[in-house]
């Protein structure tokens, strides 16, 4: 029987600069109303985003496409480079230890990819396995843990690392439209990495065991979150259906209950939630679905009171500031989960 794939170390980068929500209201200009409401009732206190300069009457430049995707390409690899020697130091791990990369993105789109482009840049290994997840958003950090799982539960004892690097500020239209406004008001720029192995030596403070994944694709929900080109602003941007917290909240129960079918465990056997920080609505909509306290959510609550969005890495952000907690207990049984486009709710069972 394989051994199950463990998390070894985990890291995080940002960028140097945070903007609080009225710092942005100003930043970009924005007087109207509702659209200031949006900003200040996100719950988000601050964001680290890469803005473009600041012109002479203190407003700021207006950034083409391409400056967009070259600012997803060097402050990617700046954040994405950090964040995996962070992850490499806490699992005990030097660059030439990692036998497969998998970077995940969702703010850009580069051939080749982050994980070429990491290999080069740090001197991993070019005999190294690689895989590139991009565009498939938020919730992409669980798609692409469970593939980096499988592969470490088929090589034993050898170190994969999985890095989510989210630009958000490279996908950014600031045009004054609700469509923009909603975007521009939750997501920040951020990475996040993982160590991953299964079986052989693993340190004596390694995280949690990935015991079981699922995952539940809303068909009808598919054109809630995109990521498409507007014409008007000939960039790509996002787009967020206000009733995407519902979508995601309903579905939630069902998930976990397939998710825990035939693993023995039982619901109210569950410590620990780590759940994507996806926004206010979303989070209040998972917590009263699946019955969770405010106690329950207090790990991505305040990433996204510290963050905002940092979409795909979200969940290793809050990940993170469980293990610096030192809350889970060796047995304990807990969920990560994320949510994106698609619409896609992705669940993993873990064991710490």
């Amino acid at each position: 029987m394989l051994a199950p794939a463990r998390l070894i170390g985990i890291g995080t980068a940002l960028p140097s600069v945070s903007y609080t929500q009225d710092e942005l209201l100003e930043t970009f200009g924005i007087t109207d109303p509702a659209t200031r409401a949006i900003f200040l009732n996100s719950t988000i206190r601050r964001r680290g985003l890469t803005l473009p300069p600041q012109l002479p009457d203190r407003s700021r430049a207006v950034e083409s496409q391409g400056e967009l995707l070259a600012k997803h390409l060097t402050e990617g690899l700046r954040l994405g480079r950090e964040a995996v020697l962070a992850c490499l130091a806490e699992a005990g791990a030097d660059v030439t230890d990692v036998r497969h990369l998998c970077c995940v993105t969702s703010t850009g789109f580069l051939t080749p990819g982050f994980s070429a482009l990491l290999l080069k840049d740090m001197g991993i290994s070019p005999s190294c396995y690689r895989l590139d997840v991009v565009g498939m958003g938020c919730n992409a950090g669980l798609n692409a843990l469970a593939s980096v799982a499988g592969w470490s539960r088929c090589h034993a004892g050898e170190l994969a690392v999985m890095v989510c690097i989210e630009v958000c500020s490279a996908a950014y239209v600031i045009d004054g439209t609700r469509r923009t406004s909603v975007v521009n008001s939750l997501f920040g720029d951020g990475a996040a990495a993982v160590a991953v192995t299964a079986g052989g030596t693993q340190p004596p403070a390694a995280g949690p065991e990935l015991l079981a994944f699922a995952s539940r694709t809303v068909p009808e929900a598919v054109d809630a979150m995109r990521y498409d080109w507007d014409d008007e602003q000939h960039k790509f941007s996002f787009a967020l259906d206000p009733q995407v917290p519902y979508v995601v909240g309903a579905h939630a129960e069902e998930l976990m209950e397939r998710l825990l079918t035939g693993t023995g465990v039982r619901r109210s056997e569950l410590a620990h939630w780590v759940v994507h920080a996806g926004g206010k609505k979303v989070v209040d909509s998972v917590r009263v679905n699946l019955g969770l306290s405010r106690h329950d959510v207090r790990h991505t609550t305040g990433v996204l009171r510290d963050h905002g969005n940092l979409s795909s890495g979200s969940f290793l952000f809050s990940c993170q500031r469980l293990a610096d907690e030192k809350a889970a207990a060796s047995g304990d049984f807990g969920i990560l989960m994320t949510m994106g486009p698609g619409s896609t709710i992705e669940m993993a069972l873990a064991r710490w």
